[in-house]
């Protein structure tokens, strides 16, 4: 469940390996070797008979250690806050792998003697560097021996899916509103996309709810939408323009033609390491087409070369040849300020070299020129981004890729899970390790897991 629409998502959308989740197919071995020996020590009907440093309300001598019930609870510890994701889908795991194999090898479920407390998607974590208080994002009091398996893949989902949203929700408050285009698929395998897309529409959507913004979700690859029902979306690569022999503007002279009109016309003009020529002959092209069928009297058709805007993607260790023409600094290598400026005030006044205008279509030709959007991609992080938009450079949208996937010292959302209590004879005891301490979280709500 995502705090934006309350409604939980069910293994309808994760379909999980739930046959090999139950034998531990996903867990680190010593959480199925802890299973095997609890399960064992039921089967011999041990009892404790050993001696607990702590202080208990209890002779624990003759309990049966199988069947102590715990609470765990899982939490990050990313400062300043974490933006959760990945909830619905640790649930859900507690809901069809929760359980013990039989005698006869049959799959018991015990999901049902559970309790279970969990915050949903899109919540803050904040954390202020004191492990002693952490804001769990979901606890569970049942069997350790029936969901202690479960412990890797839920701390996997959460960890992610939360550092994905963290990471996205950082470089969206660096862009001030501005639209950030969702470029990691192919950095990382494909497996991941449908919950790296989810926890990027999670971040979209509490960045908006935060600052009063309507940005969109923009993904590039179906996979990414899968879970909320987005679609991918994208320009040309640079491998389709090679094909086209190097001729950026017929190649989008043919994207125009053949795909749908609202698919956006977004030209890659990097290929020649010159954005600001490329660009002007994208535009002129697509300006001449556009005009031709507008007076035709072909205004819907008309519409496919309408462009939306220019993507620049030059490479970290080159110049664009537009910003050595104005003598700007060895320094000013890959997408940078200069740059940027130098197309936007090409793609503002193109219009001024169109010899064939009359006063009908000369504000008509201004508008269009100027209506074009510029989209930067390429090594844009937050830092990057803050820059950009300190400076005012007239970028309108940002690319950002591998940096969203960043897990350094500052961009760390690993969760952890521990067990905090334990119940003897009705009372729930603490029995933190040494440095942890059972916590709350004002967030946290009963989940009912039949619903999943």
């Amino acid at each position: 469940m995502s705090i934006f629409n309350g409604e939980r998502l069910t293994n309808k959308t994760f379909k999980l390996d739930i046959e090999r989740m139950r034998r531990g197919w996903y867990s680190d071995k010593y959480f199925e070797n802890i299973v095997s020996l609890l399960n064992i020590l039921k089967q011999q009907g041990y009892h404790f008979s050993g001696k607990s440093p702590r202080q208990l309300p209890i002779d624990p001598a003759g309990i049966p250690i199988s069947e102590i019930k715990v609470e765990m609870q899982w939490f990050t510890r990313r400062q300043p806050f974490a933006i959760v994701a990945g909830v619905d889908k640790a649930l859900t795991m507690l809901r069809y792998c929760t359980g013990h194999f039989d005698e006869n090898g049959r799959f018991v479920e015990t999901w049902q003697d559970l309790e279970v407390e969990a915050v949903q998607d899109g919540v803050i974590v904040p954390y202020e560097g004191d492990p002693m208080r952490v804001r769990p994002v979901m606890k569970v009091r049942g069997r350790l021996r029936d969901f202690s398996v479960l412990e890797t893949p839920t701390l996997g989902i959460l960890s992610r899916a939360s550092r994905i949203a963290t990471n996205v929700y950082n470089v969206l408050k660096a862009a001030g509103g501005k639209p950030v285009l969702f470029f990691p698929a192919r950095f990382d395998v494909h497996e991941v996309q449908a919950a790296d897309g989810y926890a990027y529409d999670i971040a979209v959507q509490r960045y908006n709810q935060d600052y009063g913004h309507r940005i969109r979700s923009f993904v590039s690859t179906d996979a990414q939408g899968d879970w909320w029902g987005g679609v991918g979306g994208g320009t040309v690569p640079h491998a389709v323009i090679a094909t086209f022999l190097g001729d950026t503007a017929a190649a989008m002279l043919a994207f125009a033609e053949t795909q749908p009109p609202n698919v956006p016309r977004v030209a890659l003009v990097d290929f020649e390491n010159d954005c600001v020529g490329t660009s002007l002959d994208v535009l002129r092209a697509y300006w001449q087409r556009y005009r031709e069928l507008m007076e035709a009297g072909q205004e819907d058709e008309a519409r496919r070369y309408i462009l939306f805007g220019v993507r620049l993607d030059t490479s970290s260790n080159l110049r664009d040849r537009s910003v050595v023409s104005l003598g700007a600094p060895e320094l000013d290598l890959g997408v940078n300020p200069r740059l940027v400026i130098a197309v936007r005030e090409a793609l503002d006044n193109a219009w001024r070299d169109w010899d064939d205008l009359d006063e009908e279509w000369l504000p008509r030709a201004r508008e269009y020129c100027r209506q074009v959007r510029i989209v930067v991609s390429g090594g844009f992080n937050p830092e990057k981004i803050a820059r950009f938009e300190k400076l005012s450079v007239p970028a309108d949208i940002y690319g950002v890729g591998s940096s969203l996937m960043s897990n350094d010292v500052t961009t760390n959302t690993d969760f952890t899970a521990d067990v905090v209590r334990v119940c003897l004879e009705g009372e729930w005891v603490p029995m933190a390790k040494v440095g942890r301490a059972a916590c709350d979280n004002p967030d946290l709500e009963p989940v009912d897991l039949s619903i999943f």
